[in-house]
């Protein structure tokens, strides 16, 4: 599977179904009910390829037509049936995909029609696995034996002295460092592409790769506290053996019982380069009141002071203009690239003539401190929203 280039970020902003019914229930409706009902909004068949049903395989709908671009998967039954519901009007590409196959050839349709799909089986392993989640080709990165630790450093094995146990240079690995970005063993990690330059090796190649973008300083940091030459020959012998052939030595299960009951929907948003970070629909100091009910769910643009927002009902996104800052004069040079953390709507005020509104939150240096307001001088949180309301405590 080849993937894009460029990666628009998406979002799944809808689960649903029927998530508290049993495996037996669940079982016992497939056989009393063999006909699949398709409504006028909803697309329904069966998968199946030469061995047979496909059970437990994604069928996926894909528009453009709409607002923004939007797609629905759902997962097939024990007899390879599915139902995919309340979908807009408009046009949609629709093809199967799951472990062990590659995806099928796309069928253009409308909504309201029963649709057969095949379902293709992978020639291959190596076809097969690029269609394992992430963490499957991750879990290929060979980690220093527990004897190396504690590190020895720059003149010894390479490994932070930091790093007293293996334990802590795996919370590095698996929690703390790459991934609280990146989803790590997906296409556009295990892969040197060649948009990256020309490099000798795959440890040059990293010794790069890990400059890039947004959060180079948060990469190379992280290398830096497990130990910069031994990280990147980990990650350098990682590409390699992938690019050599080497697959990951599990094969993932197929959805199974109440997970087959999932619908998501995704919505494809913002802009191409655009560093999303936090997302909510609601107040979460109270997340049960009645607020923005079927509205528009918020996301910040992390080092950019905007806001981007996307209405699932409406299926479109947009920009929310910059706010004018809620510094006492203009920032001065570099407060621009403070981080754009939380966000959070409130319910429509008379103050704002019943217009909703948006609160952002910014994560400021203390060597700006001195440019708030000074109501904020004495926060015991560096955390001060953009707009001229009361500091918001982060937990």
């Amino acid at each position: 599977m080849k993937m894009k280039k460029r990666f628009y970020l998406s979002v799944t902003l809808a689960v649903a179904a029927f998530l508290n019914a049993s495996s037996a229930q669940l079982q016992a409706q497939q056989a009393a009910n063999p006909a699949i009902n398709v409504g006028a909004n909803d697309l329904g068949g069966v998968v199946a390829s030469a061995s047979g049903p496909e059970a437990g395989v994604w069928v996926i709908a894909e528009t453009t037509e709409l607002g923004t671009k939007m797609a629905k998967m759902v997962v097939t039954d024990d007899q390879g049936r599915y139902v995919l519901p309340d979908l807009p009007k408009a046009n949609y590409d629709v093809w199967v995909r799951g472990y062990g196959l590659v995806d099928s050839p796309k069928v253009q349709t409308t909504p309201g029609k029963t649709l057969d799909l095949t379902a293709v089986t992978a020639p291959n392993a190596a076809d097969a696995a690029q269609y394992y989640p992430a963490i499957y080709w991750y879990s290929m990165l060979k980690i220093p034996d527990k004897s190396q630790f504690p590190g020895t450093g720059p003149k010894g094995n390479g490994i932070s002295p930091t790093m007293k146990t293996q334990g802590e240079y795996l919370e590095m690995i698996k929690t703390d460092g790459c991934v609280t970005c990146h989803q790590i063993g997906n296409e556009a990690t295990r892969v040197i592409e060649p948009d990256l330059g020309h490099f000798n090796s795959s440890y040059e190649a990293w010794t790069r790769r890990v400059q890039s973008g947004q959060a180079a300083t948060s990469m190379i940091r992280n290398f830096d506290r497990m130990g910069t030459t031994t990280a990147l020959k980990i990650f350098a012998d990682w590409t390699d053996r992938i690019a050599a052939g080497e697959l990951p030595a599990s094969k993932p299960q197929r959805p199974q019982g109440v997970e087959r009951n999932i619908v998501a929907t995704v919505w494809d948003w913002s802009s191409p380069t655009a560093y999303l970070h936090d997302e909510i629909s609601t107040d979460k100091r109270n997340p049960t009141v009645k607020l923005n009910g079927n509205g528009p769910t918020s996301l910040s643009r992390e080092r950019r002071r905007r806001c981007s927002e996307c209405s699932p009902s409406l299926h479109f996104g947009w920009r929310i203009p910059k706010s004018p800052s809620a510094f006492a004069r203009d920032p001065p040079p570099g407060i621009t690239n403070a981080n754009l953390h939380s966000v959070m709507p409130s319910p429509p005020s008379a103050g704002c003539s019943g217009a909703r509104r948006v609160f952002q939150c910014l994560g400021i240096p203390r060597t700006m401190w001195k440019f708030q307001p000074p109501s904020w001088k004495d926060s015991p949180t560096r955390y001060a929203t953009r707009r001229k309301i009361p500091k918001v405590e982060l937990s």
